[in-house]
């Protein structure tokens, strides 16, 4: 029970559930490869469990971790499971969660750089750094005409993007005016959804976001994107932003970053590239093929928290001109002034993006970092690119499947030549079996099966074991008659 007095949590029983919650983590993560990967529970199952009224009195910490048990992990979804495939990972590491325990336990709220110096510096020290490790062009870098913020998800950073390309393409006046033109934006038929979004955000439209055609390899085609900006020019439109990817959700596909550029370059747009999964492989210098023409990029992202073994949420967002994103988000009212911000000799971050409150984010980034440094990200990237190949490999070798677009990294996207309903079945038995977790999309008018490689922890005879389970749900397909 809380202190009668006061109600807080003593001290002592902070240290010594601490503690426990530590241990309670490090056993979860030491027998979550045998818990079902997907979440067995149905609707309002776990709702229904718990009381219709919040209690009057508090409840002991033993209760409470007893409820964890009981009523929270059936509906738990492990991604953090060697066997987890789905989507793209949401991976995490030790130092990671320390870091992230550290934050919560400091409290900060970093809007300022006068609200805590450190939250600040060490954000734009960090995200300087992976300028480097990356490789990415210099003028990303603070000490340039750039820099980088540590932003909650790569759809914040593509809406901070796109307001930022709308106030420049007017003259920052859509801000006072409220009236953005006939702007238009572009994006791939395979780009995420969270442009639409953005540009519904916006106040653009989503019939103003022109979808441009893919290659083969469901890359987007400039010259079907140069086409579209010169037919919008004549019908009086006004191009002022493309966003690009570097690994599609639906397929890891590449988008010519340079060939998009130069259109860019030409006809003054907003050039934003999304490496949200995918950026991370940099790390290693015979991935960085996936860079080519970044230079050209006005902005740029990519998610420490996928494939960085960095805790969501985290992403790390880089414009090359830092005063067109200042510009955009600043206001400065009465209570938030201060000498070190009319200084002009600081970074205030709640410049750089929409809201005004900012975690201590860089704390678990700079934990991961330091903890396994260079060299030990680049084996971890390297060896689950290894395994999707290998498993890529597999699917090539074998009669019944059939790869749906080469992978250029760790995503595998495959079917059997059956058809969409044994696809489906597949997914379905492996997925409700419990013992792996994939998911799918839907390419050249096909079901598709994805398998994404990059959980922590997943190892070669964890891909085994999914190849196996899926071969065995296909033979179960056809011994069934269907």
């Amino acid at each position: 029970m809380p202190n009668d007095k006061s109600f807080h949590m003593p001290s002592k029983d902070f240290k010594r559930y601490g503690y426990q919650i530590i241990d309670w983590i490090a056993d979860y993560h030491e027998r979550v490869e045998q818990m079902p990967v997907f979440s067995q529970v149905s609707p309002g199952e776990i709702y229904s469990k718990l009381p219709d009224h919040a209690p009057q009195q508090g409840d002991s910490f033993q209760e409470i971790l007893k409820d964890i048990e009981k009523i929270i992990m059936p509906g738990i979804t492990h991604w953090q499971s060697p066997n987890w495939y789905a989507f793209f990972p949401a991976n995490t590491s030790g130092p990671s969660i320390l870091g992230e325990l550290l934050s919560a336990g400091l409290g900060v709220q970093g809007m300022l750089w006068a609200t805590s110096p450190s939250c600040t510096e060490l954000e734009t020290r960090v995200v300087d750094w992976l300028v480097e490790m990356l490789d990415l062009p210099s003028t990303f870098k603070s000490d340039n005409t750039g820099g980088g913020v540590i932003q909650d998800s790569a759809s914040s950073a593509t809406l901070c993007a796109l307001l930022a390309a709308r106030e420049r393409i007017t003259g920052y006046s859509s801000n006072q005016t409220g009236c953005t033109g006939r702007l238009v934006a572009y994006a791939s038929t395979q780009a995420h959804s969270s442009i639409e979004k953005a540009v519904k955000i916006a106040g653009i439209g989503s019939e103003n976001l022109h979808s441009i055609g893919v290659d083969d390899q469901f890359a987007m085609l400039p010259d079907q994107l140069e086409q579209q900006v010169l037919k919008d020019k004549q019908h009086g439109l006004t191009p002022f932003f493309i966003s690009a990817n570097i690994g599609s959700t639906s397929s890891n596909a590449l988008d010519p970053v340079a060939e998009i550029g130069e259109i860019c370059r030409k006809h003054k747009m907003w050039l934003h590239v999304d490496a949200a999964m995918s950026g991370t492989a940099a790390l290693c210098p015979e991935f960085r093929f996936i860079h080519r023409g970044l230079e050209c990029a006005d902005s740029y992202c990519f998610n420490p928290h996928k494939w960085m073994f960095t805790n969501f949420d985290c992403d790390v967002f880089y414009v090359k001109n830092r005063d067109a994103l200042i510009r955009t988000f600043s206001l400065l009212p009465e209570y938030l002034r201060n000498k070190a911000s009319e200084s002009g000799e600081v970074f205030d971050y709640r410049d750089w993006h929409i809201q005004l409150g900012r975690r201590f984010r860089a704390l678990k980034l700079w934990f991961v970092i330091r903890h396994y440094g260079i060299r030990g990200l680049q084996y971890h990237i390297r060896e689950h690119v290894r395994l999707a190949q290998l498993f890529a490999d597999w699917i090539r070798r074998s009669d019944d499947f059939t790869l749906e677009v080469e992978p250029p990294l760790n995503l595998v996207c495959f079917r059997h030549r059956g058809g969409d309903e044994i696809n489906q079945y597949i997914m379905d038995t492996v997925n409700a079996g419990g013992k792996a977790c994939f998911t799918h999309t839907r390419l050249n008018d096909h079901l598709v099966l994805r398998l994404s490689v990059g959980q922590t922890h997943t190892r070669e005879n964890h891909v085994e074991t999914v190849w196996q389970l899926i071969q065995q749900a296909s033979r179960q397909y056809t011994s069934n008659g269907k």
